[in-house]
Formats: C-alpha cells, structure tokens, sequence
C-alpha cells in the first residue's frame, strides 16, 4: 500500500515536468520512457535478478513482457494529443477514468468479484475527480475529438495496468520494466519523428525536467506502482491512482504560484474520501 501511494504521487508530479518541458509533447513522452531506461538498466545491473525472478522461455512469454509497452506508448501519445485538440481539464479529467475501466476488464475478462462498497468507493472517487477539474461543466469547453482521444488514453492506461498486474505472477519487478519501457520508447520513437519538429530541447532547464520526468515519475513511480501489484488487485490498484491530479494541483500551487480553490480543495478530500471507502470493499 505504501509503495502504491508513493507511485501515484510521484506520477502525479508528470504534469508539472511535461508543462516546463522545452520540447513538444510527443519529445517528452519519449524521453520520459528512452531516459528512464538509464536507472532501470543501472539498477538491473548492479544488483542482479533476484532469485525469485526467471526469463521468459517462450515466445509468448516475450510478447507478454512488450505488451505493457506498447499500451502505454498508446496511452502517452493519445493523452498528449488530446491536450492539443482539448482543454487540459477535461483531457486529464477522462484520462483519469483509467479505473472504471479497470474495475470492468476486471470483472468482464478476470471475473473479478466486486463488491458494493468498492463500487460505491469508485463512484465517490471519480466524483471527487470530476469536482476537482472544474464539475460537469467544465467539460462543455472541450472539443469533441480531443475527448474522446483522451477516453482511448484511459482505455489504453487500463490495460497497461491490467498487463503488468498479470505479469507480476511470472517476473521480477525490475524484468518488467525494463522490457515495458523499453517497448514503449521503440513504439514512441517514429511517432515522435512524425510529429515533432524537434527532439533535442535547447538548454540544461529543458533536459532537467525531461530527467526529472523519466526518472521520478517513470522510475520511481511505475516501479513502486509495479512492485504494489504482486501484493494488491490491480481495480484497487488502478483507483488509488486517482491520487494523482491531487498531488498535481498540490504541486502545481507550490511549484507554479497556481492557487488550489475551494472546489479543487473539496474535490481533492472527496478523491481521498473514496479510496478509504474502496479499501473497506
């Protein structure tokens, strides 16, 4: 459960890192997976596969450790676009429906039991989202497509949640990572290349919050989320992520001088509130 809260926090520092980045969203998506890759490899190296661990044997196998990788390279490239075709509110709003679809796979795919009160916790939790970005309304000032890019990005989010959870019942934290990272920096690669006029941001500033995003957010926070999984349901797992656009707006007011208004303040406890009552389910 620790490790869980302290993934979702520092994932919920990604905004503030993709906002000073000094190159397109696309750039950053990549370098927040093609860097991450130094600290996973670093810590592989070092200190070994664990005994617990084995290698994939089969082909299967291997397509089972990419396929995390290539949801969130999906993921990644569909939220950062549809930050482009829509307000930032509404793209991080439907972004973090993440969990409803989730709790469904779940329960559709896995038979997955759940029970009333986590689905009432849920319920509380997305709530506490919704209020938080603004209420129903805010999504009135949103544009159509950018929408429903950003629902395809919690879909694809799910399922990355869904894959690793899987995977931790054969391989080590570390194995999945480093195969799921680097899947997703290689599906990012020609789409940055595509889209992107630039790769390179053009000051120590730029690389700063690019390192910082790859390895806070993505080292740190999807290994801590990584790890949780072996212990917790990845439907319980996926809402506690919820946490995050409260850590954003967090650091958002203390980083970015951006004030925390009593609807984002009332949101933020409700979110809170929510995922006490799932942990009761």
């Amino acid at each position: 459960m620790a490790a869980l809260l302290i993934g979702g926090a520092a994932i919920g520092g990604s905004p503030i890192f993709v906002r000073l980045s000094e190159v397109g969203p696309m750039a950053t998506a990549f370098w927040r997976v093609a860097l991450a890759l130094i600290p996973l490899l670093a810590w592989s190296w070092f200190r070994g596969a664990p005994a617990s661990d084995r290698r994939p044997e089969r082909l299967s196998e291997y397509a089972l450790l990419v396929l995390p990788g290539v949801f969130l390279a999906i993921d990644l490239a569909a939220w950062h676009y549809a930050l482009t075709k829509t307000s930032v509110a509404n793209a991080t709003l439907l972004a973090n429906l993440a969990p409803v679809f989730v709790t469904l796979a779940s329960w559709l795919l896995f038979r997955a039991r759940i029970s009333t009160v986590f689905a009432i916790g849920l319920a509380t939790a997305v709530a506490g989202v919704i209020i938080l970005k603004g209420g129903p309304m805010a999504l009135a000032d949103g544009n159509l497509l950018g929408d429903g890019v950003a629902v395809i990005a919690a879909m694809f989010y799910a399922g990355y949640i869904l894959a690793i959870g899987r995977l931790r019942s054969l391989f080590s934290t570390i194995r999945i990572m480093v195969w799921s990272t680097a899947s997703a920096a290689i599906c990012m690669l020609p789409i940055v290349l595509l889209s992107e006029p630039t790769l390179l941001p053009p000051t120590l500033f730029g690389w700063s919050m690019l390192f910082g995003l790859a390895f806070v957010s993505h080292a740190g926070g999807q290994v801590a989320i990584t790890y949780a999984l072996a212990y917790l349901p990845p439907a319980f797992s996926s809402l506690t992520l919820l946490l995050q656009p409260v850590v954003a707006a967090i650091l958002a007011w203390i980083l970015l001088s951006e004030p925390v208004g009593l609807m984002q303040a009332i949101g933020g406890a409700i979110v809170l509130v929510g995922i006490l009552i799932a942990r009761r389910g």
